[in-house]
């Protein structure tokens, strides 16, 4: 039984799918202005984890992730870069892929930007207006009227009565109640824009979501996932919008992960500790990256250190070497996990706790532990089968412990022999010399019953 935690009633819920054995998922995508953050990662690792073990669980997952390609921000660093909007969208949607291809991160099964849904905003927008849930101010801006729905503040757990005027709301002299929030924004000088029956203007943020979810997976669907820091207002608002329109629940479960902190600090651009995915990605190997974001459970906060990163790449380093003695290139990806197997068991009883990576990977270690012991062929391909419905040891054993160092791979075993002659000659100064000297090429030898091997540093 398969439990998830749902945002919405603040407690794990057994989960079960509208159709039997499909599942219909919507994340919130990125903003493209500028490079994915630290943050964007963990949300597209996070999701990634849970889409792909419900596929390895059984389910036929439709997994939906949007792109929204028209924003203020987005506006504004086009007219800044002297480009258009679509010039300056394009290049982050190209660098956006590469970093999360590198992460490990599936592809969607749809992608939808903004732009290309602007007339089913427009016929929600109509229906609102029907409806009464929104009106056209004199400015031209089109607001939902918030007091209108009943059930808003579901999701966040925020009282209207508590909201005020500044905190995450917009004073405009133009809306009926300080908490309304717009719906589609009139046309201002040097902005793009479209025709539409309430003037020439373009979308607000939160409408795009709520046009482009129910187009492509319908009025009401599973789940519906996104950062922490959308829960209100983006979700909240979403909710408001689509359930007025549609008359129906919009999604059935929602599912938030947590904040990614620097040094135990929020990542911010004004405390200057604003850190891009790319740049990390320069400095670590991807996949120490994503065993980093594991490691901890979606929904806790993960605090981001360089300490935390060489722990992780440390751990990592450890799994890989207990398979490095076996032969896996045979390995048939497709072969069926007996779950139960003890070790199997407890990875599924784990992941199936709403997502709980943290203790599977545990078992992973005991795993190794258990390999290590026992050099045991089917205890290792069960160590990278379980690795890999979670993205994991994706690398050859070999690749992921030798690669990057800043001598040949040639001229290491040269040494290495060298220095085995030195030993059984018993020139320790020169063994000592030539360990020395690899070290500081970050080389990093390993005497075994097997003899020598090595490692980048």
């Amino acid at each position: 039984m398969m439990k998830i935690f749902n945002t919405l009633t603040k407690q794990k819920e057994e989960l079960k799918t509208i159709e039997p054995n499909k599942l219909k998922i919507y994340a919130c995508g990125l903003t493209v202005y500028d490079y994915a953050h630290l943050g964007h990662g963990r949300q597209a690792v996070a999701f990634d984890m849970i889409r792909r073990w419900f596929i390895a669980s059984g389910y036929d997952v439709i997994f939906v992730k949007n792109i929204t390609d028209i924003d203020d921000k987005i506006i504004n660093r086009a007219n800044e870069n002297g480009e258009t909007m679509q010039q300056l969208t394009e290049r982050f949607i190209k660098y956006m892929h590469e970093d999360f291809d590198c992460l490990g991160v599936l592809r969607p099964d749809f992608e939808p930007k903004a732009t290309a849904y602007i007339p089913q905003m427009l016929n929600i927008i109509q229906g609102l207006i029907d409806k009464g849930y929104a009106y056209q101010s004199s400015n031209g801006d089109v607001y939902y009227r918030v007091r209108k729905f009943d059930g808003y503040g579901k999701l966040s757990g925020k009282s209207l009565n508590d909201l005020r005027a500044g905190e995450r709301v917009d004073i405009d002299g133009f809306k009926e109640d300080p908490l309304d929030f717009v719906l589609w924004k009139s046309s201002k000088e040097h902005e793009p824009y479209w025709d539409s029956q309430f003037g020439k203007g373009r979308p607000g943020w939160h409408i795009e979501c709520s046009a482009m979810s129910e187009d492509i997976l319908g009025k009401n669907f599973d789940i519906h996932g996104g950062g922490q820091d959308l829960q209100f207002p983006h979700h909240e608002n979403e909710i408001a919008q689509s359930e007025a329109h549609n008359e129906c629940q919009f999604a059935n479960y929602w599912m938030h992960n947590g904040f990614l902190n620097i040094d135990d600090e929020k990542m911010s651009k004004s405390l200057g500790n604003f850190i891009t995915l790319r740049n990390v990605l320069s400095k670590y190997n991807p996949e120490v990256i994503r065993f980093f974001m594991l490691r901890t459970h979606y929904r806790s906060p993960l605090n981001f250190s360089h300490d935390s990163l060489m722990d992780t790449k440390n751990s990592l380093i450890k799994i890989y070497q207990s398979l490095r003695n076996y032969n896996l290139s045979s390995f048939n990806n497709s072969e069926i996990i007996d779950w139960s197997n003890c070790f199997a068991k407890k990875f599924k009883e784990a992941m199936d706790d709403d997502f709980n990576t943290s203790l599977a990977i545990s078992v992973l270690f005991e795993l190794v532990t258990e390999i290590n012991r026992e050099e045991n062929f089917e205890l290792a391909k069960l160590l990278l089968k379980l690795s890999n419905l979670i993205g994991l040891l994706t690398s050859d054993p070999q690749n992921f412990l030798q690669s990057g160092t800043a001598l040949e791979h040639a001229e290491i075993e040269k040494l290495i022999v060298k220095r085995n002659q030195a030993r059984d000659n018993k020139d320790f100064k020169l063994s000592d010399l030539i360990r020395d000297e690899l070290l500081a090429n970050g080389v990093i030898l390993e005497d075994n019953k097997n003899g020598t091997s090595w490692r980048k540093n």
